[in-house]
């Protein structure tokens, strides 16, 4: 199975206020999306024959999406209109159904896409429908427990469990805006340095602005193909080598005792995808994790066996994880400075390792990049989502 083309809408603020006299409609920006990226890929729109799109934000006026838009696009299909929501999973399981369309012999050509439009809606609002999905409605979401202070406790216990320290795990954004600031689709490009992020106000302590996500509004277009119809083509093109999951039966912070930094189902569907691509994590030649939070993405990293156990922020602080280290991490800058639409943030991861692996990613190419790995969440990364990629030229 292939990754054929794509577009992606530059993240940002694109959502019109509920009074704004004219509006930005999220169907009329993912259907410019679908032509541009169904024209890159040289394939006919006839030879299409699935759509997965991520489930919009509640916020989206128009509901029953999918078969909206199949309509909108004149875009009859036989193998499959749906949408899919999984929280930070929504993009990731998008694609997977896209996909199993294609190797389950439903469709040759198949779209995985979506948009997440939440900018305009007020902090207030959005905090309340985010605590009801993530937390437990009848313990975390009454006390405020919100997706950053559980990563903001996940900072506290790795720092007392390995001596890192507030500057390292900082560093991690300061890299990041550097690999934003060479990305077009990036959110927030302007450098930072360090000394910049430890000014910031706190969010959740140890976290600051800088190192947590912004909110962000984004759509993505990825044609899927089988190999065949890739080589008929005669371009470049992405090959997905394998593919792993895990959840742990539990819902974000759980009352049964665990290792709480060591994202044990990172750890099980890096394990997974690993065996079944037959290469060990020092093969890869890149990373795009899903990482809202610095914390997150060390904690990741080291989970997946990217970087050795309690040594990825001090990795991030000595470039090991930039352009031109050992092994480059969120080449797009990551959820916090790429930004981060939940709903099709994965998509995003795509798009990027899409680009490194063709060999298009202008000033952030990954020289030679070959196999890449791309990793979506649950929770607290109480699921874990893990794809491996190959380049083919």
């Amino acid at each position: 199975m292939t990754i054929i083309g794509a577009a992606a809408l530059p993240v940002g603020k694109w959502q019109s206020a509920a009074d704004a006299a004219v509006q930005v409609l999220e169907h009329e920006v993912l259907a410019r999306l679908v032509v541009r990226a169904v024209t890159e890929a040289g394939v006919d729109k006839s030879d299409i024959q699935g759509m997965t799109f991520a489930q919009p934000r509640p916020y989206t006026a128009q509901k029953y999406f999918a078969t909206f838009m199949a309509d909108y696009l004149r875009l009859p299909c036989s193998g499959n209109v749906s949408e899919v929501l999984g929280n930070g999973m929504t993009g990731g399981f998008a694609f997977e159904q896209a996909a199993n369309d294609i190797l389950l012999g439903r469709s040759k050509v198949s779209l995985a896409l979506g948009i997440n439009f939440e900018t305009a809606i007020p902090a207030r609002e959005h905090m309340m429908s985010s605590m009801r999905a993530v937390g437990d409605v009848d313990f975390q979401a009454p006390f405020g427990i919100t997706p950053i202070a559980w990563y903001a406790m996940d900072a506290t216990r790795y720092m007392h469990e390995y001596g890192s320290s507030r500057d390292e795990l900082a560093a991690v954004a300061v890299k990041n805006r550097r690999h934003a600031a060479l990305n077009p689709l990036a959110q927030f490009r302007t450098s930072i340095t360090l000394d910049d992020v430890l000014a910031q106000p706190m969010i959740v302590e140890p976290l600051g602005l800088y190192e947590v996500p912004p909110r962000s509004d984004g759509a993505v277009c990825l044609v899927l193909a089988e190999e065949d119809v890739a080589k008929s083509l005669r371009r470049p093109y992405v090959k997905v080598r394998s593919r792993g999951f895990h959840h742990e039966g539990a819902h974000q912070i759980s009352e049964v005792p665990n290792d709480m930094i060591a994202l044990e189902a990172a750890q099980a569907a890096g394990r997974q995808a690993f065996a079944r691509a037959g290469i060990a994590p020092g093969d890869l030649d890149l990373a795009e994790i899903y990482a809202p939070c610095t914390i997150v993405e060390v904690l990741a990293a080291e989970a997946l066996g990217l970087t050795p156990r309690g040594e990825g922020a001090r990795f991030a602080a000595e470039g090991r994880t930039s352009l031109g280290g050992d092994i480059p991490i969120c080449t797009s800058g990551g959820l916090t400075s790429r930004g981060h639409p939940a709903y099709v943030t994965p998509l995003y991861s795509f798009v990027e390792v899409f680009d490194q692996l063709r060999g298009t990613a202008g000033q952030r190419q990954v020289h030679g990049a070959e196999l890449a790995l791309t990793s979506a969440e649950l929770g607290n990364y109480n699921a874990a989502l893990v794809h491996i990629l190959e380049g083919v030229h």
